[in-house]
């Protein structure tokens, strides 16, 4: 029986709500715009790390999967793809060694089962600039402030800001702020659209 998107999503939804049910600091973004939209990871958990999980069920594709992985490398701490059975030899041949895998399988016609196969590790590389992208322009002016470095920048465009923000800002401190700022967002497709 081949795995549907939306059986794996719902799937995912329950297992990772059922793993974060207590932690308050935690929120689950579906659907995630990264480097100003050039794609959306599927689910983002947001805590103290940038944890995406990307599906692709038997039904899917993996026509886009190489241009995601470029982009969710630049911005995600770590990557969890969530692949059907009829995916799993190419998927390990485009993904880094870093992302982890699950398996979904369906074993009845309304359940599927989520294998680990490989447990996912650190980002080597998140790209400043790009992590920044994930802040409105208030926000990334806010926290030019905090670090004091909002002198000649408050009407600037939000590009120039965040590239001020990637260059005088540790990636340790703009990935902690980043990852604060996104847990405190409300109203985040309304806003999404405004930034």
């Amino acid at each position: 029986m081949k795995t549907r998107d939306i059986d794996v999503r719902e799937k995912l939804h329950e297992v990772l709500s059922r793993d974060y049910l207590c932690d308050d600091d935690t929120i689950m973004v579906d659907e995630l715009g990264l480097c100003q939209g050039e794609a959306r990871i599927d689910i983002a958990i947001i805590n103290g790390s940038l944890h995406g999980y990307e599906i692709k069920s038997d039904s899917d594709t993996l026509e886009r999967l190489p241009r995601q992985v470029d982009i969710y490398n630049k911005v995600l701490d770590t990557v969890t793809i969530v692949t059907g059975k009829n995916h799993i030899d190419k998927v390990v041949d485009l993904i880094p060694p870093w992302w982890g895998i699950k398996q979904a399988e369906k074993v009845r016609e309304d359940e599927v089962e989520l294998i680990p196969i490989r447990e996912p590790g650190i980002n080597p590389k998140v790209d400043p600039y790009s992590l920044v992208q994930l802040l409105w322009k208030e926000e990334a002016l806010e926290l030019l402030t905090m670090f004091g470095f909002e002198k000649g920048y408050v009407g600037k465009s939000r590009r120039v800001i965040w590239k001020r923000l990637a260059e005088s800002i540790t990636l340790h401190e703009l990935q902690f702020h980043v990852r604060q700022q996104l847990k405190l967002r409300e109203n985040w497709r309304v806003a999404q659209q405004q930034s």
